[in-house]
């Protein structure tokens, strides 16, 4: 599985009643899918809010994302779980619901103290349970929850194991990830998620993106990573402004609220769905939305006439 480019972390569009909105949701998916430069799509990841849905509706945004997608490009599922037997029925259903390869977020219980053992064990248990191949998200180390430069590269022997979702929000801990990938002896792809140094981590050495700001801005990631790879460091420099003019206004204080600014860009970008998010998250202000139009305006991205 070839994961090398910008793959976005879609959200998951919500009726006022706070049940997926099928339509939204389907019409999301598509469009992120006809993004030319998107190689594949996550689900069920942090920006589709994951720890609000239950298992049932887990399961029901990977079926009518892989229904909607119909092969064109692969679909990744998240599988954020407590221990490891929660995760394998996850993975089961995301499975049979169509998925090509599952994104294994760390225990919660690693904030805890809990061991690396611990760490190493829930990937290994979901690498046998499906036979899927691995996306490995590795967290900042000021959560607890990240992996050890050993265990990261004993959990990257792992066959199952094609990629590492890193982010660390930390370069210096991006490089030495990337160095640890690339004395493997087989290929793991190195997808960053430092959406707010997009341009240093790529040029770094990443392979590709992968984030929950590509469900609003996947074009401008193509168009930065393909000025990266052709050394057009103008250019490149051109649309990392424009990113930067967004990540200012979502990666923000409360972070936690940054994908409820995400829906709202979408939707003064045009598309139907309503700006519902599931607590924890809160709608955002009319203020912040003033501030969110802004940042539209200066990337050059509202459409001409709106207000």
């Amino acid at each position: 599985m070839d994961l090398n480019g910008v793959i976005p972390a879609n959200i998951l569009p919500l009726d006022d009643d706070l049940s997926i909105d099928v339509e939204a949701y389907r019409r999301h998916v598509r469009h992120l899918a006809g993004v030319a430069g998107v190689v594949a799509i996550t689900c069920n990841g942090h920006a589709a809010e994951v720890s609000s849905l239950d298992r049932a509706e887990r399961r029901k945004a990977v079926a009518l994302a892989a229904e909607t997608i119909n092969g064109k490009v692969p679909l990744i599922s998240g599988v954020y779980a407590d221990n490891h037997i929660q995760a394998v029925e996850y993975a089961r259903d995301a499975k049979d619901e169509g998925a090509d390869a599952l994104l294994v977020f760390p225990l919660p219980a690693l904030a805890l103290g809990g061991s690396q053992e611990m760490a190493y064990r829930h990937v290994a248990e979901l690498a046998g349970a499906t036979g899927l191949p691995l996306v490995l998200f590795s967290y900042p180390e000021f959560t607890g929850m990240h992996y050890g430069l050993d265990t990261l590269a004993r959990i990257c022997s792992l066959e199952q194991v094609v990629a590492v979702k890193e982010w660390s929000l930390d370069l210096r801990k991006h490089e030495e990830t990337r160095r640890v990938l690339r004395e493997l002896d087989r290929p793991v792809s190195l997808l960053t998620s430092f959406s707010t140094n997009l341009l240093p981590a790529l040029v770094s050495g990443a392979d590709g993106i992968l984030s929950g700001h590509g469900s609003v801005i996947a074009d401008l990631q193509v168009r930065l990573l393909a000025a990266v790879r052709a050394h057009d460091l103008a250019e490149a420099e051109r649309q990392y402004a424009r990113i930067q003019a967004l990540t200012r206004v979502i990666y923000r204080a409360p972070m936690a609220n940054m994908y409820a600014r995400m829906k709202e860009h979408l939707i003064m970008l045009g598309h139907e769905l309503t700006p519902a998010v599931r607590p924890p998250l809160e709608r955002v202000s009319e203020a912040e939305r003033g501030q969110l139009r802004q940042a539209l305006a200066e990337a050059g991205l509202l459409p001409t006439g709106a207000r």
